[in-house]
């Protein structure tokens, strides 16, 4: 054997010895310093030698297992699990499509247009007055003075009474119509064109109605009494009495204007209906409310 031979021999005996005392006192020396210890025999020894002491000595794990070269353990890197990121869903708010409803225009009914007929309008008579006179109140020359007319002074006739003697004539120099004889005036027209018309008399509450009025009958003569009113002289126009009397079979109305305080009229009998009448006081602006006569 030669001397070489001999010496690895002999540190093969030392490490031997080692290693026993290293599997004894495993404890102190621990796994990582078997290895340590190990990888430096391993450099002095052959592998084959130590791979033999291992299993001759140790009666262990063999020494190529702790003179190995540790192979790295692969670390399992987890391979990551991607969490899916959930990513809003955004939310459609359904815009409504304004479909625009079609305005329909009603068609214009075509109204026929009538056709006007001309209804002629009435052309009133033309009145001319001749000679100076009154207009009154009343178709009667007991009604109050209404206005004076001269000569050429021109109106409308409106009106008439029953048998045409006083006409209701709207003169263009008064705002208001008033009662003219017929026999003072020119119609130019027919005077019965006209209908017949009474008007209101103008009323006064100066003054009031005639008291202690009586009437009286001898035969067919009616008196007719009543008390004075006191009235200024400026205003004083008498009474005024509108009566209905029966002559000749027929009831008829009579008018009547005096200053005095008495006043008689013809009655008759032989008449359908009852005779009767009113009194008034007249003052120069108008007629006082009647008092009633009680007819005898």
């Amino acid at each position: 054997m030669s001397p070489g031979a001999q010496s690895k021999r002999h540190i093969a005996a030392q490490a031997a010895a080692r290693i026993q005392s290293i599997g004894r006192n495993g404890e102190a020396l621990g796994r990582e310093g078997m290895v340590t210890y190990g990888r430096r025999l391993a450099r002095v020894l052959s592998v084959p030698v130590l791979v033999g002491l291992s299993w001759t000595l140790l009666g262990c794990e063999p020494v190529m297992a702790l003179l190995a070269t540790p192979t790295p353990t692969a670390t399992e890197t987890p391979t990551p699990t991607l969490t899916p990121t959930r990513t809003a869903t955004p939310t459609v708010t359904l815009t409504p499509t304004i479909t625009p409803t079609a305005t329909v225009t009603p068609s214009p009914t075509v109204t026929e247009t009538p056709t006007v007929t001309l209804t002629p309008t009435f052309d009133f008579p033309d009145v001319t007055v001749n000679q100076q006179a009154h207009c009154r109140y009343g178709p009667n020359k007991a009604y109050l003075h209404a206005g004076d007319l001269y000569d050429g002074d021109h109106g409308v006739l409106w009106n008439r009474n029953y048998d045409g003697s006083w006409l209701w004539v709207r003169f263009d120099k008064l705002w208001y119509a008033c009662w003219v004889s017929a026999s003072v005036v020119q119609v130019n027209g027919d005077i019965f064109s006209v209908v017949t018309y009474m008007n209101a008399l103008p009323a006064s509450t100066l003054y009031g109605p005639p008291e202690w009025v009586k009437a009286e009958r001898q035969g067919d003569e009616v008196v007719v009494t009543w008390a004075k009113v006191n009235m200024t002289e400026d205003d004083d126009r008498g009474y005024f009495l509108k009566v209905q009397v029966c002559q000749n079979g027929y009831l008829i109305d009579l008018l009547a204007a005096t200053m005095g305080t008495t006043y008689s009229f013809t009655d008759q009998s032989g008449c359908e209906g009852e005779s009767g009448g009113q009194v008034y006081t007249v003052e120069k602006h108008g007629y006082t409310g009647p008092a009633s006569i009680p007819w005898p």
